[in-house]
């Protein structure tokens, strides 16, 4: 053992202390809100299973965040958990502007003005959007779904004042500030708005590990915030949310651009088709698990225990469904963010997401994901794939990574190891950052010395965690020599003394 080994192993023991190793590999985000924006609420929640929190930015002050992003901080000094922030900005958001008595009621048939160039109060007559572009966006026989399409309207014309006249095709009660979206129309506004930018530059300043990109469209919106983020000298990475049908065009570049991809099913289940959801999530699991990046499926997954104590039978479904097609981490938003029982849905999520892990989840899924010769990463993905080939035929009790970029851990995770996989890294951000990879556990670790020397630090830093035992079997991966930091290039079997 390294003479410094004692400067990881004493805090972390501290911490450590009566701690049950069992763990769910399957992650779980959860939305920051009122039912849970205190430092005793967070860890209740975070002792329940949560590995990231949300904070979303469509609500809130930036004051309101710096205080829950200084909990969460305190949390993982003082706790033995690493907990990711993810921020997730707003986006193009198209509301409907305020109406008269609060409310209005429209039947099929109603004709209505929606206007751009003035913030009139709403009734029969004219309606203010929230969306400069509409009369030059749309065009007639294009639907309009407002407050997550419970409401319909096709546009019938164009005026020379340009508004826009719709008619009404589903009914009910029109709110104010309800949100649009327009399934036939391509949309003309940046991905990031001057909102967007206002709240980027605080969420620089705090150094959070994920920003959740709104409304991707398109590769080019990924390429501009990690531009932004490059100039800005920031380590934070980059989350695209899928939610518009623009999105899965351009699907394949937007998982190669991003650091991940969130499913995210609220807008996406109003702009497609309902029949078309299950296979559309499939499909972004799918690629994003074959480029190595993390997947998270979110939305309603629990939205009955906003109120009650037990979810729905489908809703327990949905969560195993997710959990089964290789997600890295399935989300709650108003679940935890407003509902009456946060810890317990937190809990419950868990419950589901270990019972599918230990029957009927399908691990070791190198055979899907084999080593293309053109890629540039090839070598070092042709020694994780073996390596994790290795684990499995060994029964492994751990299998360990290395890495400074973060790369090593999210390519191992892709295969879905059934040997617990323990990532170390000398990249402090990447420590919390890696919470949202399915499997990973990571530790700081930065000694430089020879290989033999931290894999034997390694082990026994596990070892002395209670994650390994004498006479377990474990497979490293490395890379040699040291001081070159090149990519992931040895493999290396021992038996723990």
């Amino acid at each position: 053992m390294s003479q410094n080994l004692s400067k990881y192993l004493h805090k972390e023991m501290d911490k450590e202390a009566g701690i049950n190793h069992s763990y769910h590999r399957t992650k779980i985000v959860a939305t920051v809100g009122p039912a849970c924006d205190t430092y005793d609420k967070l860890l209740e929640l975070v002792r329940a299973g949560v590995n990231v929190f949300r904070l979303n930015f469509s609500h809130g002050t930036h004051e309101d965040k710096a205080r829950i992003i200084e909990y969460i901080r305190e949390i993982n000094v003082k706790e033995p958990y690493n907990i990711a922030i993810l921020a997730d900005l707003q986006g193009p958001k198209l509301r409907v502007g305020e109406i008269e008595n609060g409310s209005m009621e429209i039947v099929p048939g109603d004709i209505l003005t929606f206007t751009c160039k003035e913030k009139v109060i709403g009734n029969k007559e004219r309606i203010y959007l929230s969306y400069p572009n509409l009369h030059s966006d749309v065009k007639p026989g294009d639907k309009i779904m407002i407050d997550d399409g419970k409401l319909e309207v096709v546009v019938t014309e164009i005026t020379a004042g340009e508004d826009v006249k719709v008619q009404v095709t589903y009914g009910g009660t029109l709110y104010p500030k309800k949100g649009l979206n327009l399934p036939d129309t391509a949309i003309s506004l940046p991905a990031l708005t001057e909102k967007d930018l206002i709240d980027l530059e605080f969420i620089i300043k705090q150094n959070v590990e994920w920003i959740a990109l709104s409304f991707v469209r398109k590769a080019e919106d990924i390429i501009d915030l990690k531009r932004r983020l490059s100039e800005a000298k920031s380590s934070s990475k980059v989350i695209a949310k899928i939610e518009m049908p623009s999105a899965l065009v351009d699907l394949r570049n937007i998982v190669i651009q991003s650091d991940a991809v969130m499913v995210a099913r609220g807008d996406l289940g109003v702009e497609l088709p309902p029949e078309k959801i299950p296979m559309a999530q499939r499909e972004i699991i799918r690629k994003a698990i074959h480029r190595a990046k993390p997947v998270i499926v979110a939305t309603q997954m629990m939205e009955s225990m906003i109120d009650r104590i037990k979810p729905n039978r489908s809703e327990i479904t949905d969560v195993a469904n997710a959990v089964l097609e290789g997600a890295d981490a399935v989300m709650l938003s108003g679940e935890t963010a407003t509902g009456n029982h946060p810890a317990l849905v937190v809990q419950t999520m868990r419950k589901i997401i270990m019972e599918v892990e230990k029957t009927e989840y399908r691990y070791n899924r190198e055979g899907d994901l084999k080593p293309q010769p053109k890629s540039p990463s090839f070598l070092s993905d042709a020694v994780c794939y073996n390596a994790c080939k290795i684990a499995e035929d060994v029964s492994a009790d751990a299998l360990i990574g290395m890495t400074q970029s973060g790369y090593t851990a999210f390519i191992l995770s892709s295969y879905r190891p059934y040997s617990p996989l323990y990532i170390f890294t000398k990249v402090k951000s990447l420590v919390n950052q890696l919470s949202l990879s399915w499997g990973v556990r990571a530790f700081y670790y930065d000694e430089e010395v020879s290989l033999d020397d931290i894999i034997t630090d390694q082990i026994n830093i596990l070892k002395e965690r209670g994650f390994v035992k004498p006479g377990d079997m474990i497979v490293n991966t490395g890379s040699t020599p040291i001081q070159l930091h090149l990519p992931t290039n040895m493999i290396k079997i021992t038996k723990v003394d």
